[in-house]
């Protein structure tokens, strides 16, 4: 077996199934699998994937493990040489797998090679967020003192009725090839090993770059390629939507916790203190605090 793809779905039946049309459409000359890991969707996603795609394998997780955990149980049965981390969101647009597949059995550095992925589409066929910088305390605080000042803006324009842009512009990003920090878990493509488990830590967000940061700590190059053409549907959810809801959405609320746990295992923790009281000081917003109470005790025992 050449390649496994392992794709991770909670209740998106309808962008799942797209995914899987354009697997099965457009990926040949590769003796591959597709592995979905179900984290307890109510949506009809299994009974669909069992009926319209009965070559893919299924587990049945009964409840959210979260993404890194649900990679893991299907690494955990996968059978390919190689792991093709997938997103439920996207659409491959091109014989992808193979592309990566044969970049990485022909390249003359094969071994010193971690991880690959390409420059990600939006729905507009604009590249959007495909890969990033490991985020250090610097870069971190930074983003937390602007989301700091921003809160209070979008507090008074709430307050206003006033209704700000509802989406940053992520599209129009230029196109990138070459090493990079880490890939984005939407496509990431790595050899089906020990270094391919996420750490379960993470319950969303930043397991990527955790899994990338051992790579990193290795020597194992993180490399994007061209090649590949992938769309991804739902790119950069996160910080996408600038509502005063928005900052108390599950997501948001996931992404914080997971940043707070990066920097505790991969920095200093010093001024790890000062990050928290930046993402209190943003929960505890009259307008958030309903969403985010309930999560201010699990941010401040990280």
């Amino acid at each position: 077996m050449h390649v496994s793809i392992i794709i991770v779905n909670y209740n998106t039946k309808k962008l799942l199934k797209n995914c899987l049309n354009s697997i099965y459409s457009h990926t040949k000359g590769i003796d591959f699998e597709v592995i979905v890991s179900d984290n307890g969707s109510t949506d009809g996603s299994i009974e669909m994937v069992r009926t319209e795609f009965p070559q893919v394998l299924v587990i049945e997780n009964n409840a959210n493990l979260g993404f890194g955990a649900a990679n893991n149980k299907g690494l955990k049965i996968a059978k390919g040489k190689y792991i093709f981390y997938l997103n439920s969101d996207t659409v491959l647009l091109n014989n992808a797998v193979k592309v990566f597949y044969d970049y990485w059995e022909k390249s003359c550095d094969k071994e010193n090679i971690g991880a690959l992925g390409c420059n990600l589409l939006d729905e507009n066929m604009n590249i959007t967020h495909s890969y990033g910088n490991f985020a250090g305390y610097k870069i971190a605080l930074n983003q937390l003192s602007k989301m700091f000042f921003s809160n209070i803006i979008l507090s008074f324009l709430y307050i206003l009725h006033i209704k700000p842009n509802k989406k940053r512009n992520n599209s129009n990003k230029q196109k990138f090839l070459g090493e990079v920090d880490y890939i984005t878990g939407a496509d990431l493509f790595l050899l089906n090993n020990e270094y391919a488990k996420f750490d379960e830590y993470f319950f969303l967000y930043f397991e990527e770059a955790d899994l990338q940061k051992r790579l990193a700590s290795m020597e194992k190059k993180r490399v994007m390629i061209d090649g590949p053409v992938i769309q991804h549907l739902c790119g950069g959810s996160v910080g996408e939507n600038f509502s005063i809801k928005r900052k108390a959405s599950f997501s948001r609320i996931q992404f914080e916790l997971s940043r707070i746990k990066f920097l505790k295992k991969h920095f200093s923790k010093n001024i790890l203190p000062i990050a928290k009281i930046l993402v209190t000081i943003i929960w505890i917003n009259p307008f958030l605090i309903k969403n985010t109470k309930k999560h201010i005790k699990e941010l401040w025992e990280i």
